[in-house]
């Protein structure tokens, strides 16, 4: 479904559509499917293991899940997730799945193409979103099933209903990506996506006065004229929007390098960009040199051109995270020298890999392990003068290199057990002062300075969203507006249960942005917004499309 460009879209009749979503990742497409006249209804035949829960869908079994009332149904229920709508989709999908359970859905799926609310969905990619660029080799940490949508049984897709093992009961990215992919072709979503995407301005416009057309928030012309505001064949602007229209700009990338601009109007639009857009940066100095990434897939790179191997000086990781644990496996498993930095200390409550079974888990166990037990052991050098809290020496320490790490004596941990990797070193509660040009880094710890002669250093310490295509980046959307936009700081501020941005209606966020990581819990995003629009807009008697078509026919 090809977008218009910017230079052909009719000024008194540009393309309007009740909702535009940003991202093709899980979100978007759960979003999507809910949106193209997909309901869930209690399954006759389902007993849910919650008998509360079950009493109250059993009252209204003749209606679907998006026409009931979200907040009385989640009353009560507990989860692993802060949103009490995505609590109640997991535990629908997935009952008793946090006491070890696989029991199947109570939900029973029904389509009916006469409730199509026409939408867009722009990506910059294919559906799938950021699933496409991970590392093939990693495995998820959620279960395969926990990664499936709704309608599809994963194991089906995947051909991954045979026995692995109980580790392997998780899937790879290439797996997950292939799904998501499938998905989208196999419930009949093709037509609303539209890929190789890229959207530089999200604004809301306002009626000017009389005669005028429409003006954005900045007080500058509005683009059209009176057909703009009137919308849909003349229908008028859904005022649960916020009175107004918003204007989504961006391009679209054909043949190669071309890039077609285009510019649409909606009434809602849905922020489901996820979070790992823009890697977190450690801000000190020589992090812009070249030797310095942010990203796993530099060191998998490396390795694969054979710029890396066992003689080479050690590769730094910085962070405690899993990302950061994927690379050290990486590098390990190349027999790859490996410098491990980490702020925290080792028993911090706060580390994720306290959260992981170890039976499901065990890759990741084996490098706290090595976190925990082979710890830098060499002399510390004496801590230099410091100024603002950062060393005011570090070129100097440089100089005196430290020997080449030895955590261990006689092939035995400091904890007396096994070494798993010999030529691993952690650095619990240190930081980066600086990187050299060199190739030469400083670290410091507690109350010294140490510098090391390094390869590659990996800066894996998490990622934010980039939301640059809003005013302000979309910081005054966060609970703390006087902080950029964070997933776990600082997520977006959205109503409970309509997801609907508290600061700017009309505008909805869901998964990452809203805090919620998982595929497993993102999903009650896309419960709350469709419930949401579904019954706003059936209330303004505008709710579909004849046919299932996307704005007349505009855009086909």
């Amino acid at each position: 479904m090809p977008l218009l460009e910017e230079t052909t879209v009719p000024r008194e009749h540009p393309p309007t559509l009740p909702v535009v979503i940003i991202g093709n990742g899980p979100s978007g497409i759960c979003l999507s499917y809910l949106l193209s006249g997909y309901k869930p209804y209690l399954d006759p035949s389902a007993v849910h293991p919650n008998p509360v829960l079950y009493r109250k869908l059993q009252e209204t079994r003749h209606l679907p899940i998006t026409e009931q009332d979200l907040e009385y149904l989640s009353e009560g229920l507990e989860g692993r997730s802060g949103n009490p709508v995505a609590v109640l989709f997991d535990t629908l999908l997935h009952p008793n799945a946090d006491f070890g359970y696989e029991f199947p859905p109570v939900l029973q799926w029904r389509r009916d193409k006469q409730q199509h609310l026409p939408h867009l969905v722009l990506g910059r990619a294919t559906p799938g979103g950021a699933w496409h660029v991970m590392e093939g080799s990693m495995l998820t940490i959620s279960l395969g099933i926990w990664m499936e949508l709704p309608g599809i049984n994963y194991r089906d897709l995947t051909n991954n209903g045979k026995c692995r093992g109980v580790t392997n009961n998780r899937a790879t990215p290439e797996e997950i990506s292939s799904y998501y992919r499938n998905y989208v072709k196999l419930m009949g979503l093709k037509q609303n996506f539209v890929d190789n995407t890229y959207v530089t301005s999200v604004q809301k416009l306002f009626r000017g006065p009389e005669g005028e057309g429409l003006e954005n928030g900045q007080g500058g012309l509005g683009v059209g004229g009176k057909g703009v505001y009137e919308g849909r064949e003349g229908e008028g602007v859904d005022e649960g929007g916020g009175g107004g229209l918003w204007e989504v700009r961006g391009y679209q990338r054909v043949q190669g390098d071309t890039h077609v601009p285009f510019c649409l109007f909606s009434e809602n639009v849905v922020l489901a960009t996820g979070a790992s857009d823009s890697p977190a940066q450690l801000g000190v100095e020589g992090e812009e040199l070249p030797f310095v990434f942010h990203s796993i897939s530099a060191l998998g790179l490396a390795v694969s051109r054979k710029k890396l191997g066992p003689n080479s000086d050690p590769v730094l990781i910085v962070g405690a995270g899993l990302s950061a644990a994927d690379a050290v496996l990486c590098a390990c498993n190349n027999n790859i020298s490996v410098l491990h930095a980490f702020r925290k200390h080792v028993d911090d409550p706060g580390l994720i890999f306290k959260q992981l079974p170890k039976t499901l888990y065990p890759e990741y166990h084996k490098v706290y392990h090595m976190m925990h037990s082979q710890t830098h052991t060499t002399p510390n050098m004496a801590a230099t003068s410091t100024t603002n809290g950062l060393p005011s020496m570090a070129a100097s320490v440089c100089s005196k290199m430290c020997s080449k790490p030895q955590p261990t004596t006689n092939n035995m941990a400091a904890s007396g057990g096994p070494v798993l990797f010999p030529d691993y070193t952690s650095f619990p509660e240190h930081c980066v002062v600086s990187f050299q040009p060199d190739m030469k880094c400083v670290l410091q710890g507690s109350n010294s300075l140490k510098a090391f002669k390094i390869s590659m250093a990996l800066v894996l310490i998490g990622t934010h969203p980039n939301l640059f295509f809003l005013k302000g980046q979309g910081q005054y959307l966060g609970l703390d507006p006087t902080k950029p936009i964070s997933c776990k700081q600082n997520p977006v501020d959205v109503h409970p249960y309509t997801f609907e941005c508290t600061k700017d209606p009309g505008l909805f966020a869901m998964g990452p942005l809203v805090g919620d990581n998982f595929v497993r819990f993102l999903k009650g995003g896309a419960l709350g917004i469709a419930s949401c629009l579904l019954k706003r807009l059936k209330k303004k008697g505008k709710l579909i499309a004849e046919g299932g078509g996307v704005g007349g026919g505009e855009f086909i």
